[in-house]
């Protein structure tokens, strides 16, 4: 609708992502499980009625079949011990409010409802690594001792939500141009650190690309391969210890992200850390049939596993 014009996020990142993939060979599209758009009912699981009927429900709908795609992948996520939304981690959103380009709380969703659904499910961590502070999920976990939050952010810049960094058990704040070896040893010490203080029955690592170097919000000096070397940092850390993980892509507002977010998954697959035979979208697959059949109606956004 020409609204990308009017702000500096590429929204065509998601698919550059699917398509760097599959010119990769890495995906086929027998090999994706495609999100479905979270419904009404899905939303009242966290968001109240009075504030869903604030939005313009047309324009949002891709928003809503990511955030679809994000509940779904965390049930993937616990079924096969990793999942990737690409798309979602609206980490600005919260309950009754939205912010920062985020309409729908998908991360306070998706813990939720593997929370309510899904046996065995009783702790969560969140490991926020966008450039942003993730203040929706943190008001949304506030007084939830199930919910252990590690947020790495750009101390300067959206939200400065002080009232929502009480909810932070493990807050990193950068200084502006923070480089990679600073970057990359602070998060590996403060994920070991968080998962050691409490190890989680899922992982949802929101993982920004805002933090690449020249991104006109994040405000830090990350290189490409700083990026791919981060993620494969929360990856190993994960997989080490067992613990399913989600992972979204969350901010990121220059054109190369997408093939950055591309290269990173690769470079997961290439070590081993993620598996290269995927669960497929289609009824051979009565499990993944079940949970598709749980969380909406409408598909259009891509989710992989």
């Amino acid at each position: 609708m020409g609204l990308e014009k009017l702000h500096p996020f590429d929204a065509g990142k998601w698919g550059k992502v699917i398509n760097f993939l599959k010119e990769e060979k890495l995906i086929a599209d027998d090999l994706i499980v495609q999100a479905r758009e979270a419904t009404d009912e899905d939303l009242l699981v966290v968001h109240t009625r009075r504030y869903l009927n604030k939005l313009k429900r047309k324009v949002l709908k891709p928003l809503r079949t990511q955030t679809g795609g994000t509940i779904m992948a965390g049930k993937l996520a616990v079924d096969r011990g990793w999942a990737i939304n690409v798309g979602g981690g609206f980490h600005h959103c919260s309950s009754d409010k939205g912010g920062g380009f985020c309409a729908y709380a998908d991360i306070t969703l998706a813990i939720k409802f593997l929370f309510e659904r899904v046996q065995g499910v009783s702790k969560a961590t969140i490991i926020d690594l966008d450039a942003h502070q993730g203040n929706g999920h943190e008001r949304d976990f506030m007084d939830d001792h199930r919910v252990y939050i590690m947020d790495v952010y750009n101390r300067y810049i959206y939200p400065g939500d002080g009232f929502a960094k009480c909810a932070i058990k493990r807050k990193v704040e950068l200084e502006w141009g923070t480089e990679d070896t600073e970057y990359l040893q602070k998060v590996h010490t403060h994920v070991e650190g968080a998962l050691n203080e409490l190890k989680p029955d899922i992982i949802v690592y929101n993982a920004g690309t805002d933090i690449l170097d020249g991104d006109p919000l994040g405000g830090l000096a990350i290189s490409p391969q700083g990026i791919v070397k981060r993620d494969e940092v929360v990856f190993k850390a994960a997989r080490s210890r067992r613990i399913p993980i989600l992972m979204v892509t969350s901010g990121g507002y220059q054109k190369r992200t997408a093939r950055i977010i591309a290269d990173s998954i690769l470079n997961l697959h290439n070590l081993g850390l993620i598996d290269k035979e995927l669960v497929t979208s289609g009824a051979e697959n009565p499990k993944v049939e079940q949970m598709i059949r749980e969380t909406a109606k409408d598909l259009t956004n891509l989710s992989l596993q």
